[in-house]
């Protein structure tokens, strides 16, 4: 069993409206050994009509969850993480943000590219999908370059969830070789990747990012790989696991990454 749910969301998150002590009890009943919370921090996040920021008041945050890794102490390790939005403009504000707590798992994500948010049609209104697709990488590519303060990036391919059309299939090599340079980054950099299921419970047959990536990323040498389902209901916490274990071993895993005061640690499947 996968001991391990590395991307979790709570209310503290702005899309999100589970109470962190639900997530954590989920958890346990789960039979989960590590509960990890990596809630959203986005700076330079647009105020859009739903009212979502993803600023996250890191004081409260972290005084919360050591709080709880008190309290569970005795049924679960609690590991305290978060999920920085990055950017390549904001740097010096995102790292600032990352030090100022000795924080056990940072993620780092691309939601933004020149400041849209390719969850919402703004973003393809003046882009035909493959231009959609090689800005959203190239944004990430800019990212990994500019970046040192994550320990894995977050759902490579998170763009293909919001696509205008949904049924034209994805192809990742088409976009190879800006994904050999951002895996060859990361690895050099070392840093990891994450397998998230978030794309399982909203109707896609495979898990961020695509096993093509996965398989390359392995092949260039990538070891470090961190599991989590993006969950921000109870429900969806350690979703599609088994589907996860059996991709990463297709693409030739043998093991799954958690992180304990940002370093990493290798667990058998």
């Amino acid at each position: 069993m996968i001991l391990a749910d590395c991307h979790v969301h709570s209310a503290f998150s702005d899309d999100c409206e589970t109470p962190v002590e639900q997530m954590i009890e989920t958890a346990i009943a789960q039979g989960k050994k590590y509960f990890y919370l990596t809630d959203h921090q986005d700076f330079d996040y647009p105020v859009m009509d739903d009212g979502v920021t993803f600023q996250l008041a890191q004081e409260p945050y972290v005084r919360r969850m050591e709080e709880l890794k008190y309290q569970y102490k005795d049924k679960i390790d609690i590991r305290i993480g978060v999920e920085l939005g990055l950017m390549a403009h904001i740097k010096d504000k995102t790292e600032a943000y990352a030090k100022a707590y000795d924080y056990d798992f940072i993620i780092g994500s691309s939601h933004m590219v020149n400041g849209v948010d390719p969850y919402y049609p703004a973003y393809y209104a003046d882009k035909n999908e493959y231009q959609a697709y090689e800005q959203y990488f190239l944004s990430i590519l800019d990212n990994v370059k500019a970046y040192d303060c994550y320990h894995v990036y977050g759902h490579l391919d998170y763009i293909m969830r919001y696509v205008p059309n949904q049924t034209k299939p994805y192809d990742p090599m088409a976009y190879g070789d800006i994904f050999r340079e951002i895996l060859k980054t990361i690895i050099d950099n070392g840093k990891g990747i994450e397998v998230n299921t978030g794309s399982l419970y909203k109707g896609f047959d495979f898990p961020h990012p695509h096993a093509a990536i996965l398989k390359l990323y392995k092949d260039l040498g990538g070891e470090l790989i961190t599991i989590g389902s993006d969950a921000h209901k109870p429900q969806h916490y350690g979703y599609g696991f088994d589907r996860a274990e059996a991709v990463l071993r297709q693409c030739g895993f043998d093991s799954y990454t958690v992180f304990v005061g940002g370093k990493p640690q290798q667990l058998k499947f």
